[in-house]
């Protein structure tokens, strides 16, 4: 079946009024089970004060979003914005004092950054991430890509296993509410950074980079506590490029992602007056009084809400980059697009730099079972120490890693005879599509259940788990595998017109007949 296969006009038109119909009911049962239990001891110590016009209370239980846009929002609002600052009155100076900012201006970034850490953290905290970027250069001029994997990997696991990680923040003197993010934030991205830059030497035939080089890579301020990860060699090339001349537009397209952001983040909050998903979780009495459509509704929205804080974060940090002439790591693809595990992320430099450094490096093409199921074992171990070994992780990961083989398994299975025949000789492309969607539906919710267990907690997972797979068969198993089947074939048709705008048909010539009457 090939991508530009269509489908009836009117049968898209019910799959749009069936999910829409589906969303709505499932968000009306999630806004009486908020207003309702509001009163409830696990729900009322997870929600605080809200906006007075609209008389409720918001979710506040996700301390990243509280940290990003409410409690630390100047802080973090002051520090970028003193970075674009900063870099605008060098270039005003510049020119005075006979300096080429174009050839130095990730210098000023570097200067920047390295200040704001240092009044921030410490110097203590300076020493302690220089000390990591001395030992891993050191590796790096040995240009052995196992020896850069194994040094780097040791000092990430510094910071993510005890007692080495209370050992070393042991080192950074004061306390306040920000520091442990930013401390685990900036060791663990900055070892990610570094990796990157001695994998990179080791592929540089002449010579070797400085470490000034990596200094400049590793302390640019927008990505150092929060990320995402570049690697160093798009950043070291466009960090250098002379030419910072902006294509046609390209200020207004920045101007409109920065509203888009703001009004992302203004939608959130007013959604967190009304649908508490992230607080009702927390309560499993109350999950296991909620309708099966109330608990669907609630796995997909956690995962939705996830997406869209992480599009958010990176977003408001992408803006700056572009300013810098930086083209970033976009941000992640939205989980309501995903049915299939090879595109499941929710950090894309992340997973750019594991696809590129580990994933993509030992599976190749992704087509030999073997290759790639330890190109996903290697890849999930390195996600495990990223994200910190723990019980919760462990199976996390197994589960994704399982999930991504499995897809292959199938893909292999289905594509001998006969199945590959009945598909190729007998079953229309559209009939195919529809056969493909109902196998793309169930991995879909197979993507959720896995990552859900993540993002909330395993009980949640088990409960819903349950609740869809047993209990509720075969009613709501059914319907919701419906619902789900209509939006992924409304997902496969948004990516049918992308692919004939990305690649049009060829209008067929006029025939000879039609050309001679003429």
């Amino acid at each position: 079946m090939g991508i530009k296969t269509a489908l009836p006009k009117s049968e898209l038109y019910i799959y749009t009024a069936v999910l829409s119909l589906a969303l709505l009911w499932a968000g009306s049962w999630i806004i009486e089970a908020s207003s309702e239990n509001i009163n409830r001891k696990a729900v009322r110590e997870n929600v605080k004060p809200g906006w007075h016009y609209f008389g409720r209370k918001m979710d506040a239980s996700d301390f990243e979003w509280v940290m990003w846009f409410t409690t630390f929002r100047n802080h973090i609002l002051f520090a970028l914005s003193g970075h674009v600052i900063f870099a605008k009155i060098c270039s005003m100076v510049s020119p005075k004092t006979g300096v080429d900012l174009f050839k130095n201006r990730s210098l000023i970034y570097m200067l920047y950054g390295s200040l704001a850490v240092l009044i921030t953290m410490g110097w203590t905290y300076i020493t302690l991430i220089l000390s990591h970027c001395i030992i891993l250069y050191s590796v790096a001029l040995v240009k052995r890509k196992w020896l850069c994997f194994v040094a780097g990997l040791t000092s990430l696991a510094t910071f993510k296993m005890e007692p080495f990680n209370t050992w070393q923040e042991g080192f950074v003197t004061g306390s306040f509410d920000l520091q442990d993010v930013l401390f685990y934030g900036g060791c663990g991205f900055s070892i990610m950074r570094c990796m990157s830059f001695a994998l990179e030497n080791c592929e540089k035939k002449d010579g070797n980079y400085s470490f000034i080089d990596l200094i400049k890579y590793n302390f640019y301020l927008p990505f150092f506590f929060f990320g995402p990860v570049m690697t160093f060699d798009r950043f070291h090339e466009q960090a250098n490029n002379p030419n910072l001349t902006r294509k046609e537009r390209e200020m207004w397209n920045i101007t409109i992602h920065a509203l888009v952001h703001l009004g992302a983040i203004l939608v959130v909050d007013v959604f967190f007056h009304f649908l508490y998903i992230l607080t009702i979780p927390s309560d499993l009495k109350l999950l296991k009084q909620l309708s099966d459509w109330s608990l669907a509704g609630l796995a997909y929205s956690n995962l939705v809400y996830d997406w869209v804080k992480s599009a958010v974060m990176f977003g408001v940090i992408n803006t700056v980059s572009r300013l810098d002439h930086l083209d970033p790591p976009q941000p992640p693809k939205c989980i309501t697009m995903l049915y299939v595990f090879a595109e499941t992320h929710f950090d894309r430099g992340i997973n750019d730099w594991l696809c590129k450094y580990v994933y993509d490096y030992i599976g190749e093409n992704h087509d030999a079972i073997f290759k790639e199921l330890l190109a996903t074992i290697c890849t999930f171990s390195v996600t495990t120490l990223w994200l910190g070994p723990c019980e919760l992780v462990y199976i996390w990961s197994f589960f994704n890693c399982f999930g991504l083989n499995f897809e292959l398994w199938v893909a292999k299975f289905f594509s001998l005879p006969p199945f590959s025949t009945i598909e190729r000789n007998l079953m229309s492309e559209a009939m195919s599509r529809r056969i493909r969607g109902l196998f793309n539906a169930v991995n879909f919710w197979q993507i959720i259940l896995y990552n859900v267990l993540a993002l909330n907690s395993l009980g949640f997972a088990q409960l819903v788990t349950k609740r869809l797979l047993l209990k509720g068969f075969p009613l709501s198993t059914l319907s919701v595998l419906f619902v789900t089947y209509c939006g992924v074939q409304l997902i496969k048709e948004r990516e049918r017109r992308q692919a004939l705008l990305d690649d049009p048909e060829p209008v067929p010539p006029p025939e000879e007949g039609k050309q001679k009457a003429e």
